[in-house]
């Protein structure tokens, strides 16, 4: 059985000008375009793909890697925005959808977002969600480590720095990371404990290693 917004291990079964078809079991055969097809790939071999929905909403596979797959979290950036919602980039050709009722805030171009990737129960297209919180461990402690990680990669993708420190306001920190000051507060602590970040009156700075 095949897993969409996943990796899956799918057999040659044909090739043609426009790529090969894969073995898709009960879903029938599976195209991966000539962009994505590893130079001496044969007939019956077996690779490793990642399953999605392209434009048409057909299944088809890549051997491009995104940034998340179903059931994992991730930093995106928003790539553009319409009237149902925002789209995001993880990687693929095609952006990952979040409807705005997924949402916390309107997301805008340019800004990057900490989200769950998720299969849609009723359309069973992919899409992302920020409401993360219904998706995480629901105990303190975790979700100040699994907001550590967000932080961390923020200062990574941000020079290693972020403005926002103990006395900023509460309100400023939603509006960024949409997380509360207190889980904020533990996440700055837990870095800096682990001696990955120092604490200045302008921010946090990430420490950059030799």
């Amino acid at each position: 059985m095949i897993k969409l917004g996943d990796y899956n291990k799918l057999k040659v079964v044909k090739s043609v000008d426009f790529g090969l078809y894969l073995d898709g079991g009960e879903e029938g055969e599976i195209l991966l375009p000539a962009r994505y097809v590893p130079e001496g790939t044969t007939i019956g071999q077996e690779l490793e793909v990642f399953l999605y929905l392209d434009q048409d909403e057909r299944l088809v596979a890549t051997t491009e890697r995104p940034l998340a797959k179903v059931g994992e979290f991730a930093w995106l950036e928003c790539a553009w925005t319409n009237q149902y919602g925002a789209f995001l980039k993880w990687g693929l050709m095609k952006d990952l959808f979040c409807p705005f009722r997924e949402q916390k805030q309107r997301m805008e171009r340019g800004k990057s977002y900490y989200v769950y990737v998720m299969e849609d129960e009723q359309t069973h297209r992919l899409m992302a969600t920020a409401k993360v919180e219904r998706y995480q461990k629901q105990n303190g402690r975790q979700l100040t480590l699994d907001f550590a990680e967000v932080l961390l990669h923020y200062l990574e993708s941000h020079d290693g720095y972020c403005p926002l420190g103990d006395k900023s306001d509460a309100a400023d920190i939603m509006q960024q990371f949409t997380v509360s000051k207190k889980v904020y507060k533990r996440a700055v602590g837990d870095l800096y404990r682990r001696r990955l970040i120092t604490i200045h009156d302008d921010g946090i700075h990430l420490i950059v290693s030799d």
